[in-house]
């Protein structure tokens, strides 16, 4: 109702009462701005086609109500396509459903501990494919009887598949990390809850089996668990997600996937503030290494939990591609289509704001993601206090965590397009930059 108080939505989100240091919430549910049950189902047609445009449009104003806020995440992210029927979507999630309960039954024929409620938290193969059955390390890991006799009985079976070995040698690095994801929420007091958020990450992790699981990964997927249901349907919510970011998380030898990100973060700096560009380097850290953290797991670590839900589906649907679902779809398992060009004859429309100034940039591999502006746009606030006081890269370091709870989503996502239209303009501008970066305006 116009005029009525914002309403704030921590108690979506319950925190524990002994975690007192938690960052406050700034996002507020605000009648007229925020998207609401009522404006979400009034966005359907009879037939159930949504009306992306209006949608988004009320999700740049206000963000999205809690309550409907992993469906609407769901178009979002490409799980469902906008032009869609009710009847369409349905089948879409039932074909969906019982293709993750095959992955599933997959792995749990495999190592039984999927799906049975519990995780683990230790080790329980060795790298040569053996059982650990040294009883020292078996006391320090505190493995149950049960998840020992599993280990032997599948090895009994003769040599295991490379594949396998490197899945099961996962397992418990997934299960520490599930132990230690939004430990302060009340959600994850129930051990039901952070079995399913393990479940679903070594399921991906089976299924992609070019990245598999990275640290990183359970601080992504954990809203989906809140806010979905199904675990199947949270699922396909993450791995389209991880679409989108997978590339951060591919690691070689000699290289972390989130570089190309920080490489382009280097030559925006350069570009829009380039004197805190200089100084860096003098620091040594013209890597922007100290800028990892925020585009791995979007600034889960920088805004409270609420607030970062909130940056996430502005994010969202400022980058948002109506030719998502399709290109998801169509490239069937074979991730990597998805990561490079994009079709573009589409309308504007229907498009998110950052994706209709992305679409004037000629060549797809200068497409940037909005993330890489957000962290500049951080980097540009903070210009004047880096140049003044950082005199090495642990200043640069701590100088940024302090923004830690203190920075606005809604203000965040402005001031990165901003920094985007303002760094077109320069690059194209900037004959040595304009060879790697050029444009049409």
């Amino acid at each position: 109702m116009w005029g009525a108080p914002a309403e704030p939505a921590d108690s979506y989100y319950e925190v524990r009462p002994e975690c007192t240091d938690v960052p406050n919430t700034k996002f507020k549910i605000r009648p007229g701005k925020t998207l609401s049950v009522r404006r979400w189902k009034a966005a359907f047609s009879p037939d159930g086609r949504l009306d992306i445009a209006k949608t988004l449009d009320r999700i740049h104003r206000g963000g999205i109500h809690p309550t409907i806020r992993g469906e609407v995440w769901e178009f979002l992210l490409g799980c469902f396509d906008a032009d869609s029927t009710y009847e369409e979507r349905d089948q879409i999630r039932q074909q969906r459903r019982e293709q993750y309960a095959k992955m599933k039954s997959d792995c749990r024929e495999i190592f039984p501990v999927v799906g049975s409620g519990k995780y683990i938290t230790a080790p329980v193969i060795t790298e040569d494919g053996q059982p650990i059955s040294d009883p020292l390390v078996l006391a320090e890991t505190s493995q149950d009887d049960n998840t020992i006799e599993i280990v032997k009985e599948l090895t009994s079976r003769g040599p295991l598949d490379n594949k396998v070995i490197q899945w099961l040698l996962t397992l418990h690095q997934i299960g520490l990390d599930v132990r230690r994801t939004d430990r302060t929420l009340v959600f994850y007091e129930k051990e039901e809850n952070l079995a399913k958020l393990w479940d679903i990450l070594s399921v991906y992790a089976w299924i992609d089996t070019d990245v598999g699981y990275c640290q990183g990964m359970s601080d992504l997927c954990s809203p989906m668990i809140m806010l979905l249901e199904d675990e199947a349907d949270a699922f396909w919510c993450f791995e389209r997600l991880m679409r989108r970011l997978r590339g951060n998380f591919r690691c070689t030898d000699s290289s972390v996937g989130v570089e190309t990100q920080l490489c382009s973060l280097a030559t925006v700096t350069q570009v829009i503030d380039p004197k805190l560009h200089q100084h860096l380097e003098t620091l040594g850290g013209g890597d922007y290494l100290f800028a990892f953290r925020m585009l791995m797991v979007l600034f889960r670590r920088e805004f409270s939990f609420c607030d970062s839900l909130y940056l996430w589906e502005m994010m969202w649907a400022l980058e948002y591609d109506p030719d998502m679902f399709y290109q998801y779809e169509d490239s069937g398992s074979d991730m990597e289509k998805t990561e490079g060009a994009k079709v573009r004859q589409k309308s504007t429309r229907r498009c998110g704001k950052y994706e209709r100034e992305n679409m004037k940039v000629k060549n797809p591999e200068a497409q940037l993601p909005i993330s890489v502006f957000l962290v500049a746009s951080v980097l540009k606030e903070k210009s004047s206090t880096l140049l003044q006081e950082a005199r090495g890269l642990d200043d640069v370091v701590q100088i940024l965590n302090d923004i830690s709870g203190n920075l606005d989503a809604k203000k965040a996502c402005i001031g990165a397009m901003k920094l985007h239209k303002k760094y077109l303009k320069k690059a194209q501008a900037t004959p040595s930059t304009q060879k790697l970066f050029p444009f049409t305006l």
